[in-house]
């Protein structure tokens, strides 16, 4: 169990839990109320008896010891999950041990019955870890054999029945233990699927919204300059249309981001970077085809496309911009001001997505000037597929 890293550690195999306390509990457990009527119906079997004696034994004293000592015992029994809390660790180690030791106090005053240590052993079941709860009760009941030998018994009966008990309110609390901290790793598991989907939403949606509205701002700029210079009104007519077109286009990308089913192509993001590199007047050299890039990287590799031209067109001020591609390769340049910068969230979630599929990304300032955008997938990964399915809907990868 050791050997697998994120597991949860629930058994005694692990040297931690035999010396960790038990965990808190989750939800709601039973009312204070309730829990002090199962208590003292669980306790009233040794007080009735004892109160009893009190009433008919020639030794009052020694009987009124008894049904003190049975009193505070079985005070302790009731009230222990009302008092006791993990933050109190000290109080916890004290009251098992004071309640240990008037049950034990109890047998050797009931001539070695060991039936009334069995109150004792199983609230330090629930309530020590486990390698103390075993020392103790298994030292106890060890004390009573030891004091039953001397005293030449010979019938084990009663005190093996005992060690029964024990043993199985020993595993029980062990069970609780081991449920207790699943239900903490499913809370867990819970929260990180919901911080996980977050983070996949924030990904997708800026993926999409930065390209759009980039690709809008452009355009809907081209159109105003060319309505104020009174020229061309044809030409602006059409940017406003696209304009028009790419708003429906960017909310039908969000209604189908948000439930998981939107899909990208690298041949749609190369029509789509066409289109807004010609509206921002930014000589493209763009290939025609994407027949020689291997299927499964071209949903990823058009992602990458998608935020370098978006890149280009926000913070280059370019003129000029190259975009080429091989098998399990793609590469965006362009002659801007290459400005070296911490990445940001754009450049963070390539990085994410090339990494799901076993592959890298590198931005960096060309020799030259201007900047370069390189993704690649080795081929030992496209080959083996083991890192993340290269065909997954959206949302999948996240």
């Amino acid at each position: 169990m050791n050997d697998y890293p994120g597991r949860v550690k629930t058994g005694l195999n692990s040297r931690e839990n035999w010396w960790s306390d038990m965990p808190p509990r989750v939800g709601r457990g039973p009312s204070p109320g309730r829990w002090s009527l199962l208590g003292t119906a669980f306790v009233l079997p040794l007080l009735i008896p004892a109160g009893h004696k009190l009433f008919v034994s020639d030794h009052v004293w020694q009987e009124l010891l008894v049904v003190v000592l049975l009193i505070a015992y079985a005070a302790c029994y009731v009230l222990f999950p009302l008092i006791l809390r993990p933050s109190r660790r000290r109080v916890t180690y004290l009251f098992s041990a004071l309640m240990l030791l008037i049950g034990l106090t109890l047998t050797f005053l009931s001539d070695t019955n060991p039936y009334v240590l069995i109150y004792a052993t199983a609230v330090l079941a629930f309530t020590l870890p486990p390698a103390w709860a075993l020392i103790l009760d298994g030292g106890a009941l060890l004390l009573v054999l030891a004091v039953q030998l001397l005293a030449g018994r010979d019938d084990f009966g009663d005190l093996i029945a005992v060690v029964s008990i024990t043993v199985a309110m020993f595993f029980m609390a062990n069970l609780v233990r081991a449920v207790r901290k699943l239900e903490a790793a499913n809370r867990e598991i819970a929260t990180l699927a919901v911080a996980d989907e977050r983070e996949r939403l924030a990904r997708d949606l800026h993926d999409i919204l930065g390209h759009s509205l980039t690709t809008i701002t452009v355009k809907a700029g081209l159109a105003r300059r060319m309505l104020e210079s009174g020229m061309d009104d044809g030409r602006a007519l059409e940017e406003i249309r696209e304009v028009e077109g790419l708003t429906r286009s960017a909310l039908s990308d969000i209604r189908a981001t948000v439930s998981e089913y939107r899909e990208v192509s690298l041949s749609a993001e190369l029509a789509g970077a066409r289109a807004a590199l010609r509206a921002a007047e930014i000589d493209a050299d763009l290939p025609h085809a994407v027949d020689n890039v291997e299927p499964g990287l071209q949903r990823t590799f058009g992602y990458v496309l998608r935020e370098a031209v978006t890149n280009v067109l926000r913070h280059s001020e370019a003129k000029r911009v190259k975009v080429s591609f091989g098998e399990r390769w793609l590469e965006v340049e362009d002659d801007g001001q290459a400005i070296a910068a911490p990445a940001g969230n754009g450049l963070h979630g390539l990085t994410e997505r090339l990494d799901a599929v076993g592959g890298t990304l590198e931005a960096s300032p060309r020799p030259g000037g201007g900047w370069l955008v390189r993704a690649e997938v080795p081929a030992a990964a496209v080959a083996s597929g083991s890192r993340a399915s290269f065909t997954e809907t959206a949302g999948e990868c996240a």
